[in-house]
């Protein structure tokens, strides 16, 4: 549905929506990178990119940070997405090149371009409001196990097995 960088982009803004107060609370991008478990050079590029959006309202030096530039209710998942992804409205054939637009489509045609309507419908109807109830309203808090489990790992690569 979406990659990386645009889990990261809702990742930080999830945590700006969750202390919305009309933007007066500021939070660095070093402190959504901790509290998120996200890599602090990527939420501040991320943050960059959103502010230069007009998403995020972003102010320097002591006190300053960024906050969301407008409520929570005003900004769908489906602006975001749009920043970081490429659309995409091609329906690949799993049967490969020459099978769907050549005669009749594929057997799953009608399944994946009703799939993705279902995407957009979500991205376009799902706002951050979800984030700020779940906190301020809902009292909902992420788990100290939850963070560790998104906390970034040193290094992907596999374990050393003993190989020389």
């Amino acid at each position: 549905m979406y990659g990386k960088q645009t889990e990261r982009a809702i990742g930080a803004l999830s945590r700006l929506a969750e202390v919305w107060d009309g933007g007066t609370t500021r939070l660095s991008a070093l402190q959504i990178a901790e509290e998120r478990g996200l890599p602090a050079p990527m939420v501040a590029k991320i943050l960059s990119t959103l502010s230069q959006a007009g998403i995020v309202a972003g102010s320097p030096g002591p006190g300053g940070g960024y906050a969301l530039a407008r409520p929570p209710a005003e900004i769908s998942l489906k602006q975001v997405h749009i920043l970081f992804e490429r659309e995409n409205h091609s329906y690949l054939c799993p049967f490969g090149g020459g099978v769907c637009g050549v005669g009749d489509p594929c057997a799953i045609h009608d399944s994946l371009v009703a799939m993705q309507a279902d995407i957009t419908r979500f991205l376009e109807s799902t706002t951050l409001e979800i984030f700020r109830v779940a906190a301020q309203d809902q009292g909902l808090k992420p788990t100290e196990q939850m963070v560790q489990l998104t906390t970034p790992r040193e290094s992907y690569r596999a374990p050393d097995r003993g190989r020389n």
